[in-house]
């Protein structure tokens, strides 16, 4: 594990201590019920929690989809995967071993690796690092919870695997309503992570507030950061993936889900013009074809982010 890796897991550790014993909170995505175990929590969610049922090894190799491999990866049977970790479920968190990588970002991950009969060579990296990267052919691929926008398909191919997207959650004390328009975040402190399509959207529109007071934007690279703002006062309002934010308000007291604000769908990130995606898209159709997908998804409590089926760049959503 690399320091900057630890550094995170130890930050993670510790809010949830501190929180458990002073603010009774936690952590982060859902189909509208909630993460896999929506009970009422009093304390902070552990890491133990998180869903381990295995619904990947079993799967076997299909072969018309490894075929749609280039050559040169068929014969090394392997490829490099940059995953980010944020500690947010349902996308991708360590459990308390501080060693075990689980979330639904690494069971499509793993599952489709066993559909195209390759090993993933996966290592941690900050989300803001990712994208850049793969142009550089640092990474085959990578995985965050990465959302098809415009402005990414000019340098980045995606073949998609769920729809999630942005919204809103706040302190259950808060005033604030559904939040269906930026205006009404105007003379508010909001809390996101950095480098995200939520830091674009709120630095893009700030705009907005001509003639009112700006809101401010709170970013951060650790999602537990984010939570401890918000439960401290020190944020209004956090924007974040909706998955994020409805498995972190039924995992956490005193927060609650304001609103979805704009779906987009999510894939697997490659360099621009990728020979893999072919292959990638053809492997992801055949976990929705043989059940596995609707099983990963109900794992993580996340049926609302089905996709009919898997597609290469598409136009960034209107919804």
């Amino acid at each position: 594990m690399s320091t900057s890796t630890l550094s995170r897991h130890r930050s993670f550790a510790t809010f949830a201590l501190i929180t458990a014993t002073a603010l009774t909170l936690t952590s982060c995505g859902s189909d509208g019920s909630g993460g896999s175990d929506p009970g009422t929590r009093t304390g902070a969610a552990k890491n133990a929690d998180l869903p381990t049922t295995d619904v990947v090894s079993s799967l076997a190799k299909d072969p018309a989809a490894a075929a749609l491999l280039p050559a040169e990866v068929r014969g090394s049977g392997e490829l490099t995967l940059a995953t980010s970790v944020g500690g947010n479920p349902p996308g991708s968190a360590y459990l308390d071993d501080g060693k075990t990588l689980v979330g639904q970002d690494v069971d499509f991950a793993d599952a489709v690796a066993k559909v195209l009969g390759i090993e993933l060579k996966r290592e941690v990296a900050s989300f803001e690092a990712i994208l850049p990267a793969l142009g550089s052919g640092k990474y085959d691929l990578g995985t965050g919870n990465f959302g098809v926008t415009e402005e990414r398909r000019r340098t980045i191919d995606f073949v998609t695997y769920i729809n999630d997207g942005q919204g809103f959650a706040a302190r259950e004390d808060s005033d604030l309503p559904e939040i269906n328009d930026l205006k009404q975040l105007c003379g508010l402190k909001v809390a996101t992570s950095a480098g995200t399509t939520f830091e674009a959207t709120l630095q893009d529109n700030k705009k907005v507030c001509d003639g009112q007071k700006a809101y401010s934007v709170q970013t951060y690279s650790d999602q537990s950061a984010i939570w401890s703002a918000l439960q401290q006062g020190r944020a209004d309002v956090v924007m974040s993936t909706i998955n994020g934010l409805r498995y972190a308000v039924s995992h956490q007291k005193g927060l609650k889900f304001l609103s979805e604000f704009h779906r987009l769908d999510v894939g697997f990130a490659f360099k621009k013009d990728t020979p893999l995606a072919p292959a990638f898209q053809a492997a992801v159709n055949k976990l929705i074809e043989d059940g596995t997908y609707d099983k990963i998804l109900a794992k993580w409590g996340t049926k609302g982010s089905a996709i009919k089926t898997s597609e290469i760049s598409p136009p960034e959503s209107k919804g």
